[in-house]
């Protein structure tokens, strides 16, 4: 009877193995999609769904802490932000397809491969022989359970992934913090070094001016029907995503200018000449 209890121990259900193989299928399409997709925004999308699968796998085995944290912390929390200053920079699909660094493409697929022999390697040596089981693994609670693995079997590894996490960190404010040498220029300063520079001294134009749009991907129009260039960002420019509406201006004035000139017909008086005038 012991024997039999210690081999179903480990056992997985008709109902287990069946959401398992669903939802594994549906996180690897979720993966490929967040490595394959063009749009910046649908990979993030693409893989707050694998997070959410994720999610779903700890809390079938038992792990509801690990579920709930891995929806509320990284789905809910991170993953949100990267979408957010995703959608807020704007990034394209020629941004995110140019390539800043010589070779990172095949490093990034060399460091993969690594991990995945490593993976399966690690995978292949574990020892699968017995299974504590989720009621002794739980026994004094889920959180409880973690806690107790975590702060005595494998403190070393959490405390070195924590400085790991720490280093990166610091080393990222190292990175980007710029130290100021000189003294920085108050506003009267940076005006009158505009006005001697001969740049634009007066707010630039609000793009849309004199169109029929006020968009900021629109440049404003000047009173000829030409386009401001001051009046758009040179980011927008430079990638090339400006609406030209200039066409459609001059057209509007064209049209002003009839009607304008129609109206001026029909409301000036009959000019008579001199003589029919005495008669």
């Amino acid at each position: 009877m012991s024997t039999f209890a210690a081999a179903t121990v480990g056992a997985t259900s008709t109902g287990e193995a069946f959401q398992f193989w669903i939802l594994a299928v549906v996180a690897v399409l979720g993966a490929l999609g967040t490595v394959l997709s063009k749009k910046t925004v649908h990979s993030a999308l693409c893989l707050a769904g694998t997070m959410i699968i994720l999610a779903v796998f700890y809390m079938a085995q038992g792990a509801y802490f690990l579920g709930v944290v891995q929806i509320v912390v990284y789905t809910g929390a991170i993953m949100m932000l990267f979408l957010f200053v995703v959608m807020l920079v704007g990034i394209t699909a020629a941004d995110s397809l140019k390539e800043t660094l010589k070779g990172q493409r095949w490093l990034a697929a060399g460091c993969g491969l690594g991990f995945g022999i490593l993976l399966i390697a690690g995978i292949g040596n574990a020892s699968l022989d017995s299974f504590a089981g989720l009621g002794q693994a739980n026994a004094g609670g889920n959180v409880e359970g973690l806690a107790r693995l975590i702060f005595t079997k494998y403190v070393w590894a959490f405390e070195i992934t924590g400085a790991l996490l720490i280093t990166a960190a610091v080393g990222a404010m190292v990175l980007t913090h710029r130290e100021r040498t000189e003294e920085r220029s108050t506003q009267r300063e940076q005006s009158i070094a505009r006005v001697r520079a001969g740049t634009q001294v007066p707010p630039l134009p609000a793009p849309g001016v004199y169109a029929r749009h006020n968009a900021v991907d629109v440049p404003g129009l000047l009173p000829d029907g030409t386009t401001s260039d001051l009046s758009v960002s040179a980011t927008l420019r430079d990638r090339g995503q400006i609406r030209d509406v200039s066409n459609e201006a001059l057209a509007d004035l064209a049209e002003l200018e009839q009607r304008s000139e129609s109206w001026l017909e029909r409301s000036a008086p009959e000019v008579t000449a001199p003589e029919e005038a005495s008669k």
